[in-house]
Order: structure tokens, then C-alpha cells, then sequence
């Protein structure tokens, strides 16, 4: 099911659109992606779901949607909030959409900051939580990147389009999400090769340990301890990055799988 908040129109029709999913929370990765975006010119369309937060400890936000689309548009940014159910095979069609309709062009960059990710390991994942995680980390990844390859039009000879996939190396006591975060990177990069005739990069970032508010104490002493930095990193961090790799200077950079971790010890 796709539903749709409020739009925030903002002049400025000649923007680059990106299409950013999972954007929940106003404290997330997500969000901290589209504001450095909007920020850099561009326009935004982004997803979330509610019902996912709401079951996860650190519950819903109200009205973050709107809030943050209030935000991207003080940035000059018009933008699209898409409430979006990513375990539904036919939504990032529906999304895509959208998108386009309410912004008025095509999408240029793809960003993928959505998850399901509940904590459990090999002998205690359940087969519908196993399920759950491959259908939003990868099949849904694997949706939206097919549909952005599908409607893509750049200018040949030129590199013009952007995916850009967030992933985790994490597998211990969190299998589900770790393994369906690993076929995530194998979709992603195959498309750095099979979309390069469009003019299209795609790369995964993996951000490391970025506290947005799912840490307890203990493990956020530890990850501290373990970054030679002696911080965790930031939802700022991670957009700085993203933001390049959209950039006409971050043409070059295809098919990678980036640590944005500070050098956190694995």
C-alpha cells in the first residue's frame, strides 16, 4: 500500500530529483541524506512506513514525515512524502510513480536507506522474519533499482545517473537483516555494469556504527572504544559521502562497496 502526506512545494523546477528511501525518522541516516541533498540543489521524494517504527523499540515519530519535508523545502527543495509498504512486490513501481507526478521529472539519483532489521540469529530467526528482511533488504532493492533502470533516460557518453545503496557487514546475532544486507550489495553492484550503457553508477556505502538512537550503553561504549576517532559516526557522516558520489565529481567512482566508518575496528 502507498499512501501520500502533504506535499511541500518549492520553486525551483529545474533541480535533479533523488528518490530516497526509508526516511521515518528525523534522526535517521535517511534523513540526514536528504537534507545534505537538498541542500546541494537537489529535489527529494522520499519513502517511509510507519508501521515499522512503530513495532521497533524506539517506536514512530509523529508527523516526521511532514517535518522533514518542511525542512528539505527551507533548503529550496520541492519534495514528496511517499508512505510507502516496501514488503509489497508492486510498490517501488507505484512509488516511482509518484515521484515523478508530484515532482514533475524523472528520478536522476536512487538512494537506498530503507531496512527491516530485527535482531536474532541462526537458531532463533524465524522463517516469516527471514522472509520479511530478504523481501524490504533485497527484493525491494532489487525492485526499485530495476524500475529506475527501466525509466532512466540520460544523454549518451555521459554518466548522469546515481544508485546508491546503504548497507552493514554485520551478521552475529543479527542474521537476517546481515544476509538479506549482503544480496542487497550483490544487486547493487551488478548493476554498476549492467546499467553503465544508461549512464549509471552504482555504489554501496557501508556506513558503520551510527547511533540513531538503537544503542544501549554498553554497546555504544564499546563501538566508541573500537573507532580510532573516539566517536560514533553520524548521520552526516554518512550523507557528506553520498552526497559526493551523487555529484558530477563522483562520476568515477562504480561498482564499490565504500566504508564510511571512521575506521572502526570490525
Amino acid at each position: 500500500m502507498t499512501t501520500t502526506a502533504q506535499p511541500s512545494p518549492a520553486p525551483a523546477p529545474s533541480r535533479p530529483i533523488a528518490l530516497i528511501t526509508g526516511v521515518g525518522r528525523s534522526i535517521g541516516i535517511g534523513a540526514g541524506i536528504a537534507r545534505r541533498l537538498a541542500a546541494s540543489g537537489w529535489d527529494v521524494a522520499f519513502t517511509y512506513w510507519t508501521p515499522y517504527d512503530r513495532r521497533m523499540e524506539w517506536g514512530a515519530e509523529p508527523g516526521a514525515a511532514a517535518s522533514i519535508g518542511q525542512e528539505l523545502a527551507a533548503a529550496g527543495a520541492r519534495t514528496a512524502a511517499i508512505e510507502a509498504d516496501l514488503t509489497g512486490p508492486d510498490a517501488p513501481a507505484r512509488i516511482f510513480d509518484e515521484a515523478e507526478q508530484r515532482l514533475g521529472g524523472p528520478v536522476t539519483a536512487l538512494v537506498l536507506s530503507h531496512a527491516e532489521s530485527v535482531d536474532s540469529g541462526l537458531l532463533d530467526t524465524t522463517v516469516e522474519a527471514f522472509d520479511r528482511h530478504f523481501a524490504v533488504n533485497s527484493r525491494a532493492s532489487w525492485l526499485l533499482i530495476r524500475e529506475y533502470g527501466l525509466r532512466f533516460r540520460g544523454e549518451p557518453g555521459t554518466a548522469t545517473g546515481r544508485i546508491v545503496a546503504l548497507t552493514s557487514d554485520h551478521t552475529v546475532g543479527n542474521l537476517p537483516y546481515g544476509a538479506s544486507k549482503g544480496a542487497l550489495d550483490r544487486i547493487t553492484l551488478a548493476a554498476a555494469h549492467e546499467l553503465a550503457h544508461l549512464g549509471v553508477t552504482a555504489n554501496v556505502v557501508n556506513p558503520g556504527p551510527v547511533d540513531t538512537g538503537w544503542m544501549s550503553d554498553d554497546l555504544r561504549e564499546a563501538l566508541v572504544r573500537g573507532t580510532p576517532l573516539g566517536r560514533l559516526g553520524t548521520p552526516r557522516d554518512t550523507a557528506h559521502l553520498v552526497d559526493f558520489l551523487c555529484s558530477p565529481e563522483g562520476q568515477w567512482i562504480n561498482g564499490q562497496l565504500l566504508k564510511s566508518n571512521g575506521g572502526a575496528a570490525a
